[in-house]
């Protein structure tokens, strides 16, 4: 085979598009979720959509939908060793990443390495919830998630969460992405 046939094998292997379904949410790291309540909220209009503590990775998470449909995505660190608490330390409270939903991450993440951008921590473990990120250094700056689901994000919390719970701690995320009463 002559590079000119390598080349076009290697051009057929990329996918024509990256299948970028909808952007799903920005998150902003925040230190207390309740500042991001009383502007969001509060301040804003927004409805509380879910959110929980996940404790794997330390941080708590509240979701809200503003008028007009986009989502907010709070998130603030449980713990001190949280890469939340490191985004804080280092930059304050902000935009943290953009979290885009694409029919397969698979497929994005090849046509995203293909263009030439640093795809890092892929986990296709979980069928429910498969991730990737685009670096800030190769994505203009911004951190962007990459995710495929078989779970809607866009529904509110299950009976009985409210957004005082989630506040309160009394909420959290179970291996399969259900946001929980810690008691039941």
């Amino acid at each position: 085979m002559n590079a000119h046939d390598e080349a076009a094998v290697q051009q057929a292997a990329v996918p024509a598009d990256a299948g970028l379904l909808y952007t799903d949410h920005v998150a902003v790291a925040v230190r207390d979720p309740r500042e991001g309540v009383a502007l969001f909220v509060d301040a804003l209009g927004g409805r509380f959509l879910f959110g929980g503590d996940n404790d794997q990775q330390g941080i708590r998470i509240v979701q809200v939908v503003l008028p007009g449909g986009m989502k907010i995505e709070l998130i603030s660190p449980l713990r001190d060793d949280a890469p939340v608490a490191r985004f804080l330390e280092k930059r304050g409270p902000g935009v943290h990443h953009i979290t885009l939903v694409f029919a397969d991450v698979e497929v994005a993440v090849a046509r995203l390495t293909a263009c030439g951008y640093e795809v890092v921590d892929v986990d296709l473990s979980a069928p429910h919830w498969r991730e990737a990120f685009v670096r800030p250094r190769s994505g203009l700056g911004t951190l962007l998630q990459l995710a495929d689901t078989t779970l809607r994000w866009d529904t509110p919390a299950a009976s009985g969460v409210t957004l005082d719970d989630v506040l309160a701690g009394r909420v959290v995320f179970t291996a399969d992405e259900r946001a929980v009463l810690r008691d039941g």
